[in-house]
C-alpha cells in the first residue's frame, strides 16, 4: 500500500486549490492508499523559525538557526508540530504540495514550513544532501495554479517564467533527495472572471479535477526535472565543463 502525504498550502477551503488537493485524496484513496494531511492554514502553522521554539538549553548563544535545528534533532527536541511534519515525510512514499503562486512565489507558510521542517541535522546534512539525500527516489508533484494566463507565464512571459518561478522550492527538494516531478499547472485562476470567461474557467477547473485521478493513477511515470548529478560539479562546487545545464539556475555562462 502506498502512503501519499498532501501538503495543502492554501487558506480558503471553498479554493479550487482545496478542491484538487481533496481530488487527489480521493484519487489515492481509490487505489487504496493511505492518505496523510498536512493542511498547513488548518494547522495553524507558523512559518516564522525563532529561537522561542525551542526549549532553552537547546539554543544557541547567540542564536544559530542551523546549529539549534541540529541539537534539537540529534537529543529529541524538535518541537512537537516539527516532529510530527517530519514523522509524515518519513512515512510518505510520495508528497503531492497544492499551492498557489503569489507574487511570483509559493505562498510565504510553505516556504516556512520548508524553513521549520526540514531540519538541519535531521533530514539533511553535510553528508546526506542531493544524491545522497535521506530521501532518495522518492517523488514529489507540486499542482499549482496561477493568476496569470499560460502564455503570460511561459519562458517569454510578461508574468515571468513559471518553471522558473518553481525552480528554488523544487531544488529545495532536490538537496534532500527528492524527485521532483515536471509540475501540474492550472493558470488564470482568479476570482475577477465574469460571463463567458468565468464560464470557461469553471469548465477548466471542473476538467482538472475529472482528470486528475488518471493523473495520480500514473504517478509511477509521470516526467521528472532534470538536475545535475554531483558527479558534474568539480570540488569547487561548480559545473564541470561538459556537463549539461539544466536550468538557467546552474549554467556555464554568465
Amino acid at each position: 500500500m502506498t502512503t501519499t502525504l498532501i501538503v495543502l498550502a492554501h487558506p480558503a477551503q471553498t479554493s479550487f486549490n482545496a478542491a484538487w488537493a481533496r481530488a487527489t485524496e480521493a484519487a489515492c484513496r481509490a487505489e487504496g492508499d493511505e492518505v496523510l494531511w498536512s493542511d498547513l492554514y488548518q494547522l495553524g502553522f507558523d512559518p516564522a523559525e525563532r529561537a522561542a521554539h525551542y526549549a532553552e538549553e537547546i539554543v544557541t548563544e547567540p542564536y544559530d538557526v542551523l546549529k539549534t535545528q541540529e541539537a534539537a534533532s540529534k537529543t529529541g527536541n524538535l518541537p512537537a508540530v516539527i516532529t510530527e511534519e517530519v514523522e509524515k515525510l518519513r512515512q510518505a512514499d510520495r508528497i503531492v504540495f497544492h499551492f498557489p503562486v503569489w507574487w511570483f512565489a509559493p505562498p510565504a507558510i510553505l516556504k516556512g514550513w520548508c524553513e521549520r521542517v526540514l531540519a538541519n541535522g535531521g533530514l539533511h546534512d553535510t553528508s546526506n544532501r542531493f544524491d545522497t539525500g535521506h530521501f532518495r527516489n522518492k517523488p514529489v508533484l507540486f499542482c499549482v495554479t496561477t493568476g496569470s494566463k499560460a502564455s503570460e507565464s511561459a519562458h517569454n512571459g510578461k508574468e515571468g517564467d513559471i518553471q522558473m518561478l518553481l525552480w528554488p522550492l523544487a531544488y529545495t527538494l532536490r538537496y534532500l533527495g527528492f524527485d521532483v516531478l515536471v509540475p501540474r499547472i492550472v493558470h488564470g485562476v482568479h476570482g475577477y472572471h465574469k460571463g463567458a470567461a468565468k464560464e470557461d474557467l469553471e469548465t477548466r477547473l471542473q476538467n482538472e479535477i475529472e482528470g486528475h485521478r488518471e493523473t495520480i493513477a500514473r504517478f509511477a511515470t509521470l516526467p521528472k526535472i532534470s538536475f545535475n548529478a554531483d558527479s558534474e560539479f568539480d570540488r569547487a562546487g561548480t559545473l564541470s565543463p561538459g556537463a549539461p545545464s539544466h536550468s538557467h539556475f546552474i549554467r556555464h555562462d554568465p
